[in-house]
């Protein structure tokens, strides 16, 4: 059952153009509460928010000067509070470490997590005001493990991982829960968006299936249900937790 206007909640989901995004931010509205799918570009936004009133595109640069700031302006401006923030944005630049450019390295510390950290920030204020503000943090369970040929994203993402639980200790006199979620192997995007040719990411995702104990790759909409649920007023004793969504890759 959806809720009354009176206790709709406000959720900002970055990175909601394709796969873990979009189905996280689908997953929020079909709950019944107001979403704000923030990314970089406008068509695959409004193919998320394509049949979902309760989802508003927003596109914008996370990592671009002021863009968290002009964020959390948009989403207060357009519903006056914001009650859970979930910093899914995330880019992958694969490569050795022999090959590994500043260019990759500044651009995966950028978008993985100094966005996310000033997002947060700027996010602060109204998570507070909320009286039971959320943080969701997505990274993956690679950064449980060694990944070669892609240790600057899992070392990014890791580092988010530390961020998760240092908030949780932080912010919880301050009324704000800080959770994440670490996917394994999702049928999403991004191999292509790291531009992997088909023959290589086919590769890579036999690789992945056969170190997951399940033996076969996740949905995106497995992942947001997560997200949903532990953001959710009913996990409200819950946090600092990363909760792996790995089919058991991590503990394998």
């Amino acid at each position: 059952m959806e809720n009354s206007a009176s206790t709709q909640r406000v959720v900002l989901v970055t990175g909601a153009g394709t796969g873990i995004g979009r189905a996280t931010a689908r997953a929020f509205a079909s709950a019944g509460e107001r979403v704000v799918a923030v990314g970089r570009r406008p068509g695959p936004l409004a193919e998320t928010a394509d049949g979902h009133p309760g989802i508003r595109p927003l596109a914008g640069d996370l990592a671009a000067p002021s863009g968290p700031e002009r964020i959390v302006a948009e989403v207060l401006g357009a519903h006056g509070r914001l009650d859970v923030l979930v910093n899914n944005a995330g880019i992958v630049r694969s490569g050795a470490l022999a090959d590994v450019t500043p260019g990759d390295v500044a651009a995966q510390l950028a978008t993985n997590l100094v966005a996310p950290l000033l997002l947060t920030q700027a996010a602060l204020p109204a998570l507070e005001a909320a009286g039971a503000g959320v943080v969701v943090n997505v990274s993956t369970a690679v950064g449980q493990r060694g990944w070669p040929g892609a240790s600057v994203y899992a070392a990014t993402k890791a580092a988010l991982d530390t961020l998760t639980r240092s908030w949780a200790v932080e912010l919880a006199p301050r009324g704000v829960r800080v959770v994440g979620v670490a996917p394994g192997a999702v049928d999403t995007p991004i191999a292509a968006h790291q531009g992997l040719s088909p023959e290589r990411a086919a590769e890579v995702r036999a690789w992945q299936v056969a170190r997951t104990p399940l033996g076969r790759v996740g949905r995106p909409e497995e992942v947001a249900w997560a997200a949903c649920r532990l953001a959710d007023p009913a996990a409200s004793f819950l946090t600092g937790v990363v909760l792996p969504v790995d089919g058991g890759a991590a503990v394998a």
